[in-house]
């Protein structure tokens, strides 16, 4: 039985990285119909993603943290737990204020990925670490890619709530599996909780992505806006000085600020600009009217399906990826594939009006993805303590979304300014779309240049052994990789 639970681990930490990503995208084929259904404004709808988003990047480094502390098994249930309950109370409402607080329960899920990533660095044979962690780290565009379409179908052919029953079910059996195969790891690192931190970086992000999310809305001159950004200067400012006095932060800076974390959390939030830039848009894009003289008019269950292809060349190519580190190392798979993320959208700007080239040029932005993000946590794990791997990687999980918020933002800006009319309605124009797709590109080619600046690794064994023997035989396994 144990052997049995040990062959197991990697695939139900993955299943819950998967369901993770599935249920930050549930929601998309419903917003439509949201208002209908609730008797809610768009406006107030919209915040059933914004506060997924929002719990989601306060969460992540804050949980990462507490599983070096306390135990990240511990942490792991408690955040599928979150997923799962916040799951079943959209299943069981109707009023859009629990739908909203529900989904920001299920935000806690997105520390699912750096915790599972620290297990496996900490209880995985060294063979065996490099592909589990590619893995692991595909799972956010997998579970993307495979949710979109699923959820549209369950919409379309059943009750709304229908979906969200079937995600609680899903949560209750990835937290099961999780508590029978997922062992607790040895590797921890004592010292108290530093709240005041996790309050101020809260505090921080939420005005950050607030600021970025409504900006649209709101208008990026509007006294909240530029009082929301004002404030989250002031804050994060006061946080990083509270931070550097701290004795045990909640992020270590001086870490942080050292070339070899921090380039790669830098490619982060330029690679999660560039990724999410192709999915965002192509959905809009394949949607659009034919009168534009561009569109598909395509459903949101075929605009899923022209993103599903993508998700299998993810988890099929997590593997391929982890030989590449093995050979070349993280550094070079992590340029590679940003550069084959600005190569898809070379080809979305060459032809993105037949839809088998559109579906191949998502295609491969999502192969550069796979193989960006299999290299990011393996860069992290070769540069942190062995007691830091869990809130080091949530901080780069973070980075990721920051770069998928700003993408977001930047995205509705271009499309705001080139639009047409159609049917007397405003429609984004082709050149607006391809503009789009440059931008993302460029971010892309800017994230390759950042990735070939990583310093390699200047490791002792001395150092190694302060960090103790699991950590070490792992950062080996990685450098022999």
């Amino acid at each position: 039985m144990t052997a049995l639970r040990d062959r197991l681990t990697v695939p139900v930490l993955a299943f819950g990285g998967i369901l993770m990503a599935v249920m930050q995208t549930v929601v998309v084929p419903l917003l439509p119909d949201l208002p209908r259904l609730t008797g809610a404004p768009a406006s107030t709808v919209s915040w059933t993603v914004t506060a997924t988003l929002l719990s989601g990047a306060v969460l992540t480094p804050v949980l990462g943290r507490a599983g070096d502390m306390y135990g990240k098994r511990r942490v792991l249930l408690m955040a599928l737990a979150l997923m799962t309950v916040g799951s079943l109370l959209c299943a069981l409402t109707s009023d859009i204020g629990v739908l909203i607080a529900a989904r920001a329960l299920q935000g806690a899920a997105a520390a699912v990925v750096p915790l599972s990533i620290s297990i496996l660095r900490d209880e995985l044979p060294p063979a065996k670490t490099g592909s589990a962690v590619a893995l692991m780290s595909s799972t956010v565009g997998i579970g993307a890619a495979l949710g979109l379409p699923l959820a549209a179908l369950v919409v379309q052919y059943a009750d709304w709530h229908a979906m969200f029953w079937a995600t609680t079910a899903l949560g209750a059996l990835g937290l099961a599996l999780a508590w029978w195969a997922v062992r607790e790891s040895p590797v921890r690192e004592p010292g108290r909780f530093d709240t005041l931190g996790a309050l101020g970086l809260a505090a921080g992000l939420v005005c950050l992505l607030l600021g970025v999310s409504q900006g649209g809305t709101w208008g990026w001159t509007s006294p909240r806006i530029v009082g929301l950004f004002v404030a989250c200067v002031l804050i994060l400012a006061l946080w990083c000085r509270q931070q550097l006095r701290a004795e045990r932060p909640l992020v270590d800076l001086k870490l942080a600020a050292r070339p070899r974390v921090a380039l790669p959390h830098i490619t982060a939030l330029l690679t999660g600009f560039a990724f999410y830039g192709n999915s965002l848009v192509t959905a809009q894009l394949v949607q659009a009217p034919e009168a534009t003289g561009y569109g598909l008019g395509l459903s949101i269950v075929a605009t899923g399906l022209c993103l599903l292809p993508g998700g299998v060349t993810m988890l099929l190519l997590s593997p391929v990826s982890a030989r590449i580190s093995a050979a070349r190392g993280p550094r070079v798979t992590l340029a590679l594939g940003t550069a084959v993320i600005a190569l898809g959208y070379l080809l979305r700007i060459m032809d993105s009006r037949d839809l088998w080239m559109i579906i191949v040029g998502a295609t491969v932005c999502a192969t550069g993805t796979t193989l960006a993000y299999s290299a990011l946590p393996t860069l992290i794990l070769r540069a942190v303590p062995a007691g830091q791997t869990a809130s080091a990687n949530g901080v780069n999980v973070l980075m990721r979304t920051i770069g998928q918020a700003v993408c977001s933002a930047a995205v509705a800006a271009v499309l705001v300014h080139h639009t047409s009319l159609v049917g007397g309605a405003p429609v984004p124009t082709l050149h607006g779309y391809l503009l789009a797709f440059a931008m993302a590109g460029t971010v892309a080619l800017v994230a390759c240049a950042a990735a070939l600046s990583i310093p390699g690794d200047p490791a002792s064994r001395g150092t190694r052994r302060s960090r103790g023997r699991t950590g070490a035989r792992r950062d080996e396994a990685l450098e022999g990789a």
